[in-house]
């Protein structure tokens, strides 16, 4: 196997894979319902990868050092067979763990699947658990309670290892962070608490949006004593902060005001084939037509190492809390957040 290393030093270990365009929900920090009506054109069958084109680059890309994959969309569950596909993932050598990102609205029903699949984490997005609040963050797609009923499924056949992804904006549901905690204090469920991010460029972001990490911090330590710990791992997106009476920890995800692109080994690839080495990245390799004119294993290996090799993305460490930088390139729901 080949470890590569871009121009930092930096390895590439995690493959977020987005399988699917397409959600139900209408969240206006991804997928605003003014911009993505019933008429918007999404990628058709053909213009997806396909499951063998998937799982064809999740080998490749574990040839050259990836250890982790992300499923994530849109809403990767709106993608048919994809347990299917998880199972062949688990297989390819070197594949150390699948995790998968949802919005948790199709999760009950497919729950059990999941975990016979072999799928390894779950990641539930849940802004709020006040419904009005909710609504107000997902276009009036969802209960809060449509979204616990399907963690409580996940929980009972089997997964240990769920997260919680709460987006926090200024003025909508930074009141119920708290709320969310106390929820999921002393379950074992980590609640990540995540800055609002200037991804893409139709959500209309604006820094005067942002609840920062230390705000976030202050309101829950406030009700809640909480104690920093160190990371997991090296390279850890979130800050973790434990209880100080030992029942659980959060999480602060917080690229805006703490930057940690110095440890970023994470590269992305769309539903459409698009191989992105950086959330915020403008430009992206095209890797579904060299998959369908015939190119070898290895012509696409080295495509792909030409282009990590050569990344210098530190895209949220040049955009300081105080600076806005020019238009990005893809939108959030194509590439996985």
């Amino acid at each position: 196997m080949t470890i590569l290393r871009d121009k930092f030093g930096r390895p590439m270990r995690d493959l977020r894979i987005s399988v699917m365009d397409k959600c139900n929900f209408r969240c206006p920090y991804c997928m605003p319902a003014e911009i993505f009506g019933e008429n918007y054109d999404f990628l058709k069958k053909d213009q997806l990868l396909s499951d063998d084109e998937l799982v064809r680059l999740g080998e490749l890309f574990a040839q050259l050092g990836v250890t982790k994959l992300r499923i994530t969309g849109g809403e990767p569950l709106i993608r048919r067979n994809l347990d299917q596909i998880i199972r062949r993932w688990m297989a390819i050598p070197g594949i150390e763990d699948v995790a998968m990102t949802t919005n948790g609205y199709f999760l009950k029903p497919m729950a059990q699947k999941l975990k016979d699949s072999g799928l390894h984490r779950l990641t539930i997005s849940l802004d709020s658990l006040d419904d009005e609040v909710f609504s107000q963050m997902n276009g009036a797609r969802s209960s809060a309670t449509r979204v616990l009923e399907a963690l409580e499924e996940a929980q009972r056949v089997g997964f240990e290892n769920i997260k919680i992804n709460c987006v926090v904006k200024k003025g909508v549901n930074g009141h119920t962070v708290v709320d969310l905690a106390r929820h999921f204090k002393g379950t074992g469920v980590i609640v990540r608490y995540i800055e609002y991010m200037d991804v893409g460029n139709i959500n209309g972001w604006k820094l005067d949006d942002v609840v920062t990490a230390d705000e976030i911090i202050a309101i829950i330590n406030a009700e809640m004593p909480l104690v920093e710990v160190p990371p997991n791992y090296r390279g850890e997106v979130a800050n973790r902060y434990q209880y100080a009476d030992g029942t659980g920890e959060i999480g602060l995800i917080a690229s805006v005001t703490r930057p940690f692109c110095g440890d970023c080994t994470r590269v992305r690839l769309s539903a459409a084939g698009e191989f992105y080495t950086c959330l915020f990245g403008k430009q992206a390799l095209d890797l579904r037509t060299p998959l369908r004119d015939g190119s070898t294993d290895a012509d696409v290996l080295q495509l792909i190492s030409d282009v990590w090799s050569h990344r210098s993305d530190r895209y949220s460490e040049r955009r300081t809390s105080f600076t806005e930088l020019p238009t990005k390139g893809a939108e959030m729901f194509r590439i996985g957040g």
